[in-house]
């Protein structure tokens, strides 16, 4: 049997992946195919999935049920490479998102249950499973920023969701239904990145209203909608926007304040030509020799400089990532300089 969907819900693929299971299938092989022509009416008025994922599944052979261990391992290793052809094959956004799912349930698939190992009278859920790929394809993603891809992993939620979409859509308007899709990918929800932590801001209708129309339409067309295809947009919030008084300094809910939190912070910092201010920040949180905070700051110059090379960002974060590696040199001359002095004096 062959199956082609494209669905920017998440409900729907772990309906779909569901209904294949249940019904005794295995995902055999699978396929992202550009579909879709970019010029078509609904693409122009909408933010339409380009590409459709052709499943090859045939019947299951009886076997016992599988772990989750087991699965997610099997999993990681085949989907890895599957990743860097569909890189290589210049699929991006949503589109890569979903080109993921396949190969991901050629594993999950081989079992007509899977159990999990530290509860074996509990079952990882599709929605679990579908849960761990996303965030796997997030984290190769924003790897792909990084200058450290490995790194990656270790980012907190709210840095990665800000690289992921700085990444694909920039300072611009974004298209909703892409947005509460790399949320759920990183644990976070848009209303969460919009009201909470402040990193969103509305355009158009408000984000949680719910478009009735396109989901109770049954055609492929309405199917690849969203909530964001009749002109709902949010776009990311500039530095300059984030104005709160605790940014960088706490975090709703008890969390570790992010990293981009952290960034934006030293900015306004540096813009007020407060350097001992500056100095102090990055002494107090242990910023001066944090490698991904390095690295973090190289990547939004890389994206600033894309966007626009010489902007007040670009400029402004240049000379942040030249001050924190002046005062590592300095800090790594001074004992140098303290120990040939005692040689000398010796």
């Amino acid at each position: 049997m062959i199956v082609v969907f494209a669905n920017k819900q998440p409900d729907a693929w772990e309906a779909l992946a569901g209904a294949l299971i249940r019904a005794g299938f295995i995902v055999d092989a699978s396929w992202p195919i550009r579909t879709e022509m970019g010029n078509r009416t609904n693409a122009i008025a909408t933010a339409s999935l380009a590409s459709s994922v052709w499943l090859v599944c045939k019947k299951r052979p009886p076997t016992r049920p599988g772990f989750d261990t087991t699965v997610l391992a099997e999993m990681r290793a085949r989907i890895h490479a599957q990743l860097r052809a569909f890189w290589d094959a210049g699929i991006r956004g949503p589109d890569f998102v979903w080109a993921a799912t396949g190969p991901a349930l050629e594993a999950y698939s081989r079992y007509p249950v899977v159990k999990k190992a530290d509860a074996p009278d509990a079952v990882m859920t599709v929605s679990e499973f579908l849960r761990e790929v996303r965030r796997l394809v997030v984290d190769f993603v924003v790897g792909r920023v990084l200058t450290r891809g490995d790194e990656a992993a270790s980012l907190d939620d709210v840095t990665t969701y800000y690289l992921l979409h700085r990444n694909d859509f920039g300072l611009n308007d974004a298209p909703i239904g892409a947005c509460i899709l790399y949320a759920l990918s990183c644990n976070l929800s848009d209303s969460e990145l919009a009201d909470r932590f402040d990193i969103l801001a509305r355009s158009g209708r408000d984000l949680l209203e719910e478009d009735e129309d396109a989901e109770n339409a049954g055609d492929a067309e309405e199917d690849e909608g969203d909530s964001g295809g009749k002109g709902n947009k949010v776009r990311l919030k500039p530095w300059n926007q984030r104005r709160g008084r605790m940014l960088g300094l706490e975090a709703p809910g008890g969390r570790p304040v992010p990293l981009i939190d952290q960034a934006h912070r030293l900015m306004h910092l540096w813009k007020a030509a407060d350097q001992n201010r500056v100095d102090d920040y990055l002494d107090d949180r242990g910023l001066k020799r944090n490698a991904l905070f390095a690295h973090l700051l190289q990547a939004l110059i890389e994206l600033a400089g894309r966007e626009q090379r010489g902007s007040e960002e670009h400029t402004i974060l240049e000379s942040l990532s030249n001050h924190i590696a002046a005062r590592v040199r300095r800090c790594a001359a001074g004992p140098r300089r303290n120990a040939i002095s005692r040689r000398r004096s010796l």
